[in-house]
């Protein structure tokens, strides 16, 4: 091997031996149809299912950094394919007959549309069948939170600083909403993943191939994996960017800001539990501390949150990956795979991990949230319709300066009568628009 960098933990993701299988079965299948000796393809498609079922993982042991077209790999799957398919017919191992490893497995092929193929097969399955199904679950059990604390009314805050009540549910409903937005990024970058390469060869021109194989290959994959994979309608585009590859990221990275902010805003509420905010309890899962006795982490956010951190950072790195398109191949396209498979499968595993054993096992503390609302000043926003701006920044300045309550300051500056001040003053009136007819009494 002259690609010894890395180590094991290195190799090719296994999504993409998996879709290199998927793609030496389809092309094998369309082969047959131009001449490839029917022996010859069926050993070439069963050898190539036991790639795709995974048997054949140890016989890949290529690192990710080695040329940056992938072409390495792709010989290590056509070999790989070869030899099986020889062993399976009885011959001997090596002796690449009857099943060549470039004339047979490779036909119709080049590293240059196969490696990019093979990139699209395996970030559409991993996004389709692991990372869409964690993120709905999590967005589930979300709206579940959403509905169980719809009539706790807390504070809200700006700034970190105290600001105007909401409720705990509507508080949630900004996570269950970037969850759902996020699930519907992440779908919109897939018709440009749905475009394979295959069929394009070194180039872009199809060399080596016949008219309408890639189409029918394109459509065989499809069949093979149930998702609709198309021919891409411009094959010098496919081997020379892989934008899509880039807007997937892209939404991943979104993903990553978001689940960031829900997870920071979980565990900062749940701080404490005496000495923070403590408006939430997070599920006790493992001890906090080696030294500390009874101490509880937020480890579930922790996690998830460095997920963030790594799915951002891989970001960046398909970016400038992306761009080393030069001239009719980009030449990262290992980088980028590899990264952008370890974001989905990062982010899907956290989504799960964060929703089992965190977010259903949320509790809201109502009497700290209420204690806490109670204590705000900032409920004199309630007061502008009545005794204007200017006077209620008066009212809250004193009740702050002289430890008072707000009622007490209101009262005793001769602004209110204590009667209205709780008339005026109801949280509960406070977390949405007022009716037409409440009118400014200034």
């Amino acid at each position: 091997m002259n690609f010894n960098i890395g180590g094991p933990t290195e190799r090719m993701p296994v999504p993409i031996i998996k879709a290199f299988g998927i793609i030496k079965k389809a092309a094998a299948q369309v082969n047959m149809e131009t001449g490839l000796d029917k022996t010859v393809g069926d050993a070439i498609v069963n050898a190539s299912d036991e790639v795709i079922q995974g048997k054949l993982n140890d016989h890949f042991p290529l690192v990710v950094w080695q040329t940056g077209s992938g072409t390495q790999s792709n010989m290590n799957a056509n070999e790989v394919i070869s030899n099986r398919a020889i062993e399976m017919l009885g011959g001997e191992l090596g002796s690449k007959k009857p099943v060549h490893p470039n004339d047979h497995v490779n036909q119709g092929q080049s590293s240059n549309d196969t490696f990019p193929t093979a990139m699209h097969v395996a970030a559409v399955d991993e996004i389709h069948h692991r990372l869409i199904p964690a993120l709905e679950h999590l967005h589930a059990a979300m709206e579940v939170k959403v509905k169980a604390f719809d009539h706790l009314i807390k504070i809200g805050r700006t700034h970190l600083q105290d600001a105007t009540p909401l409720t705990l549910g509507q508080e949630f409903s900004g996570y269950t909403t970037q969850i759902e937005y996020g699930i519907q990024r992440v779908k919109a970058t897939l018709p440009r993943l749905y475009n394979l390469a295959q069929g394009g060869t070194a180039v872009g021109t199809g060399l080596n191939t016949v008219k309408g194989y890639d189409v029918k290959i394109a459509n065989q994959i499809a069949k093979i994996t149930g998702l609709p994979f198309q021919t891409a309608p411009n094959k010098f585009e496919a081997l020379a960017a892989h934008d899509a590859i880039v807007e997937a990221s892209g939404a991943l990275n979104v993903l990553a800001v978001s689940l960031n902010k829900i997870a920071n805003d979980i565990r900062l509420l749940g701080s404490g539990p005496r000495c923070g905010l403590g408006e939430l309890s997070l599920p006790e899962n493992e001890p906090g501390s080696s030294i500390m006795p009874g101490k509880v982490n937020p480890t579930q956010c922790e996690a998830i949150t460095m997920v963030c951190a790594q799915v951002i950072g891989n970001h960046t790195a398909i970016s400038v990956a992306g761009a080393q398109g030069h001239f009719e191949l980009n030449v990262f396209k290992p980088v980028m795979i590899r990264n952008l498979l370890q974001s989905i499968r990062l982010l899907a595993d956290a989504s799960v991990s964060f929703t089992d054993n965190c977010v259903v096992g949320i509790q809201a503390n109502e009497k700290k949230i209420a204690a806490i609302m109670n204590e705000s000043l900032m409920l004199v926003t309630a007061l502008n319709p009545y005794i204007g701006y200017d006077n209620a920044a008066k009212a809250a300045k004193k009740a702050h300066k002289e430890g008072t309550s707000l009622k007490e300051a209101t009262v005793g500056l001769g602004l209110l009568s204590p009667e209205d001040f709780d008339k005026y003053v109801r949280p509960e009136q406070m977390i949405g628009p007022s009716d037409p007819d409440n009118k400014s009494k200034i």
